[in-house]
């Protein structure tokens, strides 16, 4: 049985959050609801949003808003954080001051992750917001485990950034699209591992042989939520 509550500060994006409680529930080996993790889920959909945050430098209206969150969720007596959305981490730091609970680092264990599974010295490229890739929370986190790290070059970020906003504003996307741009990264800039860097990106069913080529951030923190938490993640 857990042992540990799993809090989670989501609502960025409503959509990442649902999902990220539907794969928490499917990749959890149980045989009756107890063996399931017990949560709290804050669905903060009215968090400012953290891409303007961080390029406009105006970081204080967002961190007051994570501030009582956390606080909210060390009341009720969480043991374990999880954050859905990849370019909050930016602002690890600065939460991690706010909060005695340990704060999962889903860009941390990714890294880690693709390391285990390609190797030192993979190349790797990224698709995610502006403000993540800006912040640079990735490209640190390769490099600190000695993978190389690509980025899209500006007219396929342009795209990338399109796809991720058209989710959030539930404006169909053209998939294919994406599709291309991953296999460009694959086939044209030699990537051997594409990250899935923003949660939006986690609501789009690729093709098999795209997906393979890829690593969802979101999976690893589904798989990290259940392990720090005591579950038994079914692989």
């Amino acid at each position: 049985m857990s042992n540990k509550k799993l809090g989670v500060l989501g609502g960025m994006g409503p959509m990442a959050t649902s999902m990220f409680f539907e794969r928490i529930i499917e990749k959890t080996k149980a045989t009756c609801d107890q063996e399931h993790l017990d949560m709290v889920i804050f669905n903060h959909a009215s968090m400012p949003d953290r891409t303007s945050a961080i390029l406009s430098g105006e970081y204080d209206p967002f961190l007051s808003n994570v501030k009582k969150d956390l606080m909210a969720l060390e009341s009720l007596g969480v043991e374990n954080i999880a954050i859905p959305c990849n370019t909050s981490h930016f602002f690890m730091p600065q939460m991690l001051e706010m909060t005695k609970i340990p704060i999962i680092n889903m860009v941390e264990e990714t890294a880690s992750e693709i390391k285990k599974r390609y190797g030192t010295g993979t190349r790797v490229a990224i698709l995610a917001t502006n403000g993540t890739i800006e912040t640079g929370t990735y490209e640190k986190a390769c490099i600190a485990n000695a993978l190389e790290f690509v980025k899209p070059n500006v007219e396929l970020q342009k795209v990338v950034m399109k796809t991720i906003y058209d989710i959030k504003s539930d404006v169909p996307i053209d998939k294919a699209e994406l599709e291309g741009i991953i296999k460009h990264m694959r086939d044209v800039e030699k990537c051997k591992c594409i990250i899935l860097a923003c949660t939006e990106l986690s609501l789009i069913k690729l093709e098999p042989e795209i997906a393979e080529s890829c690593i969802d951030a979101m999976d690893v923190l589904v798989e990290k939520s259940i392990l720090y938490s005591g579950g038994t993640f079914k692989g």
